[in-house]
């Protein structure tokens, strides 16, 4: 018998993967170029070059007890002083191996972070809608996920909600920019007021607010927009990143975390969450794929391929009288049902054999998530599918 514990994890499983998988059902039955899956964020770009290079190379030449064997806990310190490197010289930081933690992917991340701040009780603030799986995570070490309602029109971060949330128990804020379901990249004015908020409240309260920056599309952004750095702007910041995106490597799970120096207790809050890297079981990220990435720090996806994608799917449902933000980073859009209840209109969308995932699964019921991570055959023969879906709602 399982756990009372996971009881309500196993009845509230995930609607992505559960898409997913029905997709794989109607691949079977229809085949796979008559389903039009934007389910799952599981990239169709290939990773570089440069990846499969470093790890024949790797296999061929180094010395394969260290690059199959343990080391620290924190990750490889060469890996970790040459990823901090590389975001000095690109966000003009300071940092080095010290603050850095070897992760298997941003998830595990974002876990041994939140174990290693997280009493049982403590509030963590997620701006709605939101990764699903942050509610999960939080839950993992006895915590509470306050919800901050979504500002509908930029989907920006509703910062008159944010501060009004704000209380005692408050330790952590999740943000996620690029943003995961919308799209949008939040702007430097946003993150400045963010801070200003968080500074304040922090006086108020004379507590320590943690601000965790997820950060998996990063490197996704279009149009010149830029992405601000957060630990630039906030003394208490806290980075998950990961290489599923930037490099398309979901399966592979790895990245890191950055604690800067400036964050309250860094040498302290660095050594819980290292141990809680072990402790939680992943004991250290994969050993292979560390000096790979080492290898690949100026590497990336191609980025066009994304962008067309983007400007097709966009231009394509808003023909066929759809709305949604023109999404800015990450591959993802987010579009009003055109019913109230967006489990309906998934529903019917699955009889054309397109899956969607409603927003409901992001906290933002009313709207759907389309992953453009596709080929860009399956968004042009999506197209037809959807204007022949919409002729139920004219």
């Amino acid at each position: 018998m399982i756990s009372k514990k996971m009881k309500p994890f196993v009845a509230n499983n995930s609607a992505v993967r559960a898409m997913f998988e029905e997709g794989n059902k109607l691949r079977e039955i229809y085949g796979a170029d008559k389903v039009y899956d934007f389910s799952l964020g599981n990239p169709n770009v290939p990773a570089p070059k440069e990846v499969n290079e470093a790890i024949i190379d790797l296999a061929q030449h180094e010395d394969p007890v260290v690059l199959h064997g343990y080391m620290n806990n924190a990750g490889f310190e060469d890996v970790r002083e040459a990823i901090a490197q590389s975001l000095n010289k690109r966000f003009g930081t300071s940092f080095g191996a010290r603050n850095l933690i070897m992760t298997v992917g941003a998830a595990s991340g974002l876990n041994i972070l939140l174990k290693a701040i997280l009493d049982p009780g403590d509030e963590v603030i997620a701006f709605a809608p939101y990764f699903v799986e942050y509610g999960n995570y939080v839950a993992n070490y006895d915590g509470v996920v306050v919800e901050v309602e979504p500002d509908t029109e930029t989907f920006q971060p509703n910062l008159e909600a944010f501060e009004s949330k704000i209380g005692p128990k408050t330790k952590a804020v999740i943000v996620n920019t690029p943003h995961n379901p919308t799209g949008v990249v939040y702007s430097e004015e946003t993150i400045r007021r963010l801070a200003a908020i968080l500074e304040k409240k922090q006086e108020e309260l004379g507590t320590v607010i943690y601000l965790i920056s997820d950060e998996p599309y990063r490197e996704l952004a279009y149009d010149g927009v830029e992405v601000p750095y957060l630990t630039k702007y906030y003394d208490n910041t806290l980075v998950g990143y990961s290489y599923s995106k930037s490099l398309s490597l979901p399966g592979e799970r790895i990245g890191y975390v950055v604690i800067p120096d400036e964050a309250d207790g860094a040498e302290e809050l660095f050594e819980a969450a290292t141990i809680a890297n072990r402790i939680n079981g992943s004991v250290n990220a994969p050993s292979l794929q560390q000096k790979v990435i080492a290898r690949c720090l100026d590497c990336t996806v191609d980025l066009d391929f994304y962008d067309r994608n983007r400007k097709t799917l966009y231009e394509g449902l808003q023909a066929v009288g759809l709305e949604c933000i023109k999404p800015q980073g990450a591959f993802y859009l987010f579009v009003k049902s055109p019913v109230p209840d967006e489990k309906e209109f998934v529903a019917k969308a699955k009889e054309y054999h397109i899956l969607l995932v409603p927003g409901s699964s992001f906290a933002c019921p009313g709207y759907v998530r389309l992953a453009y991570c596709v080929s860009y055959e399956t968004i042009v023969n999506s197209l037809p599918a959807f204007a022949e879906l919409m002729k139920n709602y004219e």
